[in-house]
């Protein structure tokens, strides 16, 4: 505890240095704008209509970054104009030397090149904002902001037009944006938050229309201010885009397979919807929903036995999806995790192979609809509901067409389908008022998660219901603040499913020392609790800090709808970060930052410790580095040994260096090394990463990523035996290698029409060898950790371990080969164009391969003879899209 102390007094110091430190304060920026009278402007880059004759420029941009304060090198002007259906935007960015202007390409929302930026809190509201990009060569960028600035959601595009163009002066840009793609009250004078940035290039500089401070407590609750819309009707958005899909799948045939014929076809359908109810608030609806263009998950593979967490990458559920976010402490720990819905199918078969069956498992559970009604209402309400419908979906079974090749089993060779999911209703509830002149908000989550259970999937939980409170209080400008959140789960089901709940990773309340959980078989429901408190410095001068706490109690349950990796556990952490963004001889910018946290569990282990230092440094010539160390002292799990006792890690340090080249050239390079090591050689993690990106022309982009990892360790859980009654945890010594090498090919034939490619082989390797058993599992000695077999306990036939550990010439136990090797490769080739604003359509190319490898083969034998030499799996896909604006 004395550690936790430490850093209480050192929060405390610094906090007292810093609360009564007076901050400068940046007069707001005002620009009033004008309705059109007459003809709007024509947007074609080219600002010679007379109705930019009605405003005034407003200019004096100030420079951001790097040197904030000062003037920029090139400056910038900007008019508005709206009338009752749209606001026109126009911008004059000068440059000395036009040719000097960078027009590169880019896919929307890429903002490569020079660019200008228009940012608008229509609500007001000083947390939101609609984010619009043009760059110097015509490529769009939209963004809804969100967390006052925390949250940019590029997934978000509204229909808007803009064109750009080069002159002696510069370049220009003109914009129209439909007051439907926007958010706004109903008040007859509107005051809107305002806020343009422009990227100049050349000396990666950023300047923006209102000033800022070096490091602003926030970003859209400094923005200047939009006067003079008057008399504006807020326009009610209806969008309908139906879609169609034709796939082709093929891929080698599996003699006696039914399932397996070579060649696989599908013609579907759907629609989405977007409804303005209000102008503050919308409807989002999906009806069968599909996203084959959607690129593939990385290859990853877990030897601690949890779940890996994939970021959400399906259109409907990235947009906005900042409204429904819950966090529950650290990490990746939320209440709402979108993958859950339309997941893999969680259930099995009854499928005999010996008897010839076969079987056919949906990938993924079919989204019947999903609606999402999301927005924010003049009087600070923000709103989200979200609710959706998966269909059962059912596993074929199916003999060996040679016909009976084994046996002749009736009861089991009768072609047949069995329930793999049930269906299932998904509910999500969000809410989240400002108050306090919009310093401050109180909020509220709740989800449900509903299943219609059957025999054949009684092992999973049939409801499902968490919820929560969370608040964030800002005082003295927004520098500091404390935020919080409160959190229940409740989950119901069979016997069945409750001790499976009980007994898996995330809790395991079958652990053999724990005497404050266990199971209990005749349970049928859990109910725990999470939360988190925290209180901060987050503006203002060039200090940073935070402190704070979280806990998951034992029965906190989350991943019926949620993310969860891991209950009964209570966290502590301190960090203090100091930022050097005045600009010197020799860096633009820099960073440097200290963190500590602990950890216990509710039965009062101090489990965990740990002190990191790391920073960033960002050079004159626009290089990089980032560095870091750790030292862990104390490091013990719950979990490692599956439900046996808590094992204690050898003390533990790391260190990071990666550094960068100036990304804006052509060729830009990044080097990165990860070392990690245990005392005793316990384990270590030595990871080795190479970046390269090339652009040789404006409108082709190629970057290829390479990592390599090595992570050995003496005593990698195996499994669980039994000798004599007693319970032997097996370990073994794994050599472990992983290898993947990421490639993206962009090319821009214009801004609406792309080509993308993107391919990534994936190899996981691990080798066993000199297997040992936990010993006392909380030793600090690894040797009176574990004993290690001599060989004349151990042998190995048949791909089987067999122990005879009291060495009576009987076999004690046996155990598998745990040794394998893991091949993936993904690819994806997208081309896409955006015909008119809004519709599109899609050409996919997809291939696959994902098998288990030789692992005594080295990784360019598994490439040539397991990637290359194997027919993959391809699929072929025609995707049009239409949206219809009403």
């Amino acid at each position: 505890m004395q550690s936790i102390k430490n850093c209480i007094w050192l929060f405390a110091i610094i906090f007292s240095a810093q609360l009564y430190a007076q901050d400068s304060i940046i007069p707001r920026r005002s620009y009033t704008t004008k309705a059109i009278i007459g003809e709007p402007p024509s947007i074609d880059g080219i600002l010679d209509d007379k109705a930019w004759d009605l405003v005034e420029w407003t200019s004096d941009y100030v420079e951001f970054e790097p040197d904030v304060g000062t003037p920029p090198s090139e400056q910038t002007k900007m008019k508005i104009l709206y009338d009752d259906k749209n606001l026109y935007l126009a911008f004059r960015c000068y440059q000395a030397d036009p040719a000097t202007i960078e027009k590169r390409m880019g896919r929307r929302d890429d903002f490569p090149g020079d660019w200008v930026e228009v940012n608008i809190d229509s609500y007001n509201d000083d947390r939101t904002a609609f984010s619009f990009t043009a760059s110097a060569s015509g490529v769009k960028g939209d963004e809804f902001v969100s967390n006052n600035g925390n949250n940019w959601d590029s997934s978000w595009n509204p229909i808007w037009y803009m064109d750009t163009n080069i002159d002696d002066e510069g370049w220009t840009a003109e914009m129209r944006i439909p007051l439907s793609q926007l958010r706004f009250g109903n008040e007859q004078e509107q005051v809107w938050g305002l806020q343009s940035t422009r990227r100049y290039f050349n000396n990666e500089e950023r300047s923006t229309w209102q000033p800022l401070e070096a490091n602003p407590p926030g970003w859209v609750s400094e923005f200047g201010e939009l006067r003079g819309l008057i008399g504006l009707t807020p326009q009610k958005q209806l969008e309908i885009q139906p879609y169609t899909v034709a796939q082709l799948d093929t891929y080698e045939a599996e003699t006696g397979n039914p399932f397996r014929d070579g060649t696989d076809t599908k013609l579907t359908g759907g629609l989405d919807a977007k409804i303005g109810i209000t102008n503050d608030l919308t409807v989002d609806l999906t009806i069968n929903p599909d996203f084959g263009q959607v690129d593939a998950d990385p290859g990853a593979i877990a030897l601690d036995g949890f779940e890996i967490f994939f970021q959400e990458r399906r259109p409907f559920f990235v947009e906005n999806k900042n409204v429904f976010d819950f966090r529950v402490g650290g990490g990746a720990d939320n209440l709402f995790f979108s993958r859950r819905i339309g997941r893999t199918p969680q259930g099995f078969t009854s499928a005999d192979g010996s008897v010839g069956e076969y079987e056919d498992i949906p990938n993924f559970t079919t989204i019947l609809g999903a609606a999402k009604f999301s927005g924010k209402t003049k009087n600070g309400w923000a709103i989200g509901l979200l609710e959706s419908i998966t269909s059962k979906e059912y596993g074929q079974v199916r003999l060996d067409t040679r016909g009976d090749v084994l046996n002749n089993l009736p009861e089991v060779g009768t072609p047949r389908e069995e329930l793999v999911e049930p269906f299932t209703n998904y509910l999500v509830a969000r809410t989240q008022k400002d108050f306090n002149d919009r310093n401050s908000y109180i909020g509220a989550i709740f989800t449900a998660t509903n299943r219609k259970i059957e025999d054949n999937v009684s092992f999973l939980r049939k409801s499902a219901y968490t919820g929560g409170v969370d608040f964030r209080h800002n005082w003295k400008e927004r520098t500091y603040y404390i935020l919080g959140n409160f959190n229940f789960s409740t989950v119901n089901g069979s016997k069945e499913a409750i001790e499976i709940t009980q007994r898996s990773l995330t809790h395991l309340f079958q652990r053999t020392d724990a005497s404050h959980v266990d199971v209990d078989p005749n349970r049928t429901s859990l109910t725990g609790s999470g939360g988190r408190l925290e209180f901060g410095k987050g503006g203002g001068g060039n200090w940073r800090y935070t402190f704070g706490g979280n806990w998951k109690s034992p029965e906190f349950e989350l991943n019926d709808i949620g993310f969860l990796r891991q209950a009964d556990i209570i966290s502590q952490y301190f960090n203090v970060r100091r930022l050097f963004n005045k600009p010197t001889s020799w860096y633009r910018r820099a960073s440097l930052r200290f963190e500590q946290f602990t950890q216990f569990d509710f039965e009062g282990n101090y489990n965990r410790i740990q002190y990191e230092i790391n920073g960033n440094i960002n050079y004159k010539n626009n290089w990089w580095t980032d560095f870091g160390a750790a030292h862990k002292p104390r490091i013990y799990t719950n979990t490692i040994l599956r439900g046996g006792p808590r094992w204690r890690w050898s003390e533990e340090n790391f260190w990071f260096l990666f550094s960068g080249t100036d990304q804006r050239k052509k060729f830009s390079m990044t080097l990165g090394y990860v070392d990690s090591r245990a005392k005793q050689n316990n384990f270590s993690v030595q990871r080795y990463e190479m970046r390269f990106r090339y652009q040789p022309i404006n409108s082709l982009s190629m970057s290829l990523n390479f990592q390599y990892e090595e992570n050995p360790n003496k005593t990698q859980y195996v499994t669980e035996t039994d000798f004599a009654g007693t319970p032997r945890y097996i370990m073994g010594e794994i050599d472990n290698e992983s290898l993947s090498a990421t490639l993206r090919v962009n090319y821009n034939i214009n801004p609406n029409l792309t080509i993308q490619y993107y391919g990534q082989p994936f190899i996981f390797k691990a080798s066993y060898s000199n297997f040992n058993f936990v010993n006392n599992p909380i030793a600090k000695d690894l040797s009176e950790r574990v004993t290690w077999y001599d060989d004349n306990q151990i042998s190995f036939s048949d791909d089987v371990y067999s122990v005879d550990e009291n060495q009576d010439s009987v076999i004690d136990y046996q155990f598998s080969n745990p040794d394998f090797a893991f091949v993936q490769f993904r690819s994806n080739l997208v081309a896409r164009w955006e015909y008119i604003p809004g519709s599109e359509i899609f050409l996919v190319w997809s291939q696959g391969i994902t098998g288990l490898g030789d692992v005594n083969n080295s990784f360019g034998d598994i490439i040539n003879n397991q990637i290359f030499g194997v027919k993959p799996e391809n699929t072929f896909l025609i995707k049009a899209t239409y949206r219809f604006v009403l």
